[in-house]
């Protein structure tokens, strides 16, 4: 008898144990989100943001608010995102940088890339556009390969800050190329996109929706795209791959809840986005953006790509000697 009233003992503690979550999903969302953009305003993390925020909204019946937290390269805000409350009422919008690339080459970390979140879903992929000053006597990633073997050491390169997605895809090009660059960080895409047209810095690797328009102006020159693919919004440009084989970087977006956070949370809101990636209004806005959305990604599969990105930029980082702080 005593082992009978034992196990009812158990079985009562665990249904009360999972009743507050199983309440709290129940009535969920019952008052605004906030989605966490860990970088400042004017870049693709903000940008993809600002158009995953309303139609979020739209989907899931309450209201999405976009709050950027930047600084150290995206691990301000992400780190935020991974003490917060895991109710489903602070997400990130994750991305290759604070979630893949510093947990790679970063040890002690104030967060875990893999252990503090619950991936939810992967939002968009999109490449890179390698872009140059007007003045450089650059045409070509073979112009580019050749201007720097001549002047080694002598090549400024900028990027949104160290360990960002930009800074790993110059450290990639650098070591494929065998060529020496210097890198220069700046505080978002935005200030490296200032930087360059200025002048200060010969080439960048940023989002097509930054740069584009300042290479369709004149301001910069498009030389090549960093995926697989070649650019949408700048016809016939090609890939930095066609001329050094074995290059290819895909920057990312997704969406990412503070680990804990329940299942029934997680799954509503894994659906919710699907249906807002899938709609005409998103898909021609990353459209606009050189950015193709992912409607098919299960929180599974996201987090298995995040184990992956992070064993391969850790390796990135560590070939290509960057000095970590």
């Amino acid at each position: 008898m005593k082992l009978v009233f034992n196990l009812v003992g158990l079985a009562c503690a665990a249904a009360v144990v999972g009743a507050p979550s199983l309440a709290l999903s129940q009535g969920y969302p019952a008052k605004p989100i906030r989605l966490i953009a860990p970088y400042p305003p004017g870049g693709g993390v903000d940008i993809t943001a600002r158009i995953l925020a309303p139609a979020l909204s739209e989907t899931l019946g309450q209201l999405v608010v976009v709050d950027n937290r930047p600084g150290a390269g995206g691990r301000i805000g992400t780190e935020i995102a991974a003490k917060a409350a895991p109710d489903g009422y602070t997400l990130l919008l994750g991305n290759v940088g604070p979630n893949a690339i510093i947990p790679g080459a970063y040890k002690n970390l104030p967060y875990d890339g893999i252990r503090d979140f619950a991936p939810i879903s992967l939002f968009v992929s999109a490449d890179y556009m390698l872009v140059v000053h007007p003045s450089a006597p650059v045409n070509t990633v073979k112009d580019l390969i050749a201007l720097a073997k001549a002047n080694p050491g002598k090549i400024d390169f900028g990027s949104s800050g160290n360990l960002s997605g930009p800074h790993l895809a110059g450290e990639l090009f650098k070591l494929l190329a065998k060529v020496g660059m210097v890198h220069i960080p700046y505080k978002g895409i935005a200030a490296a996109v200032i930087g360059i047209v200025s002048g200060e810095v010969a080439l960048i690797f940023g989002s097509h929706i930054v740069v584009a328009p300042h290479a369709k102006a004149g301001k910069l020159r498009a030389i090549a795209t960093t995926g697989p693919k070649h650019s949408n919004i700048i016809p016939g440009l090609p890939t930095v791959g066609d001329f050094l084989p074995g290059y290819e970087i895909t920057q990312w977006y997704g969406l990412l809840a503070p680990a804990g956070t329940p299942k029934e949370i997680i799954s509503r809101l894994h659906s919710e986005m699907i249906k807002a990636a899938k709609t005409p209004k998103v898909v021609q806005q990353l459209s606009n953006t050189g950015a193709e959305a992912s409607t098919s990604s299960t929180p599974e599969e996201f987090a298995a790509h995040i184990r992956g990105e992070i064993e391969k930029w850790g390796r990135v980082v560590k070939d290509s000697g960057i000095p970590l702080e």
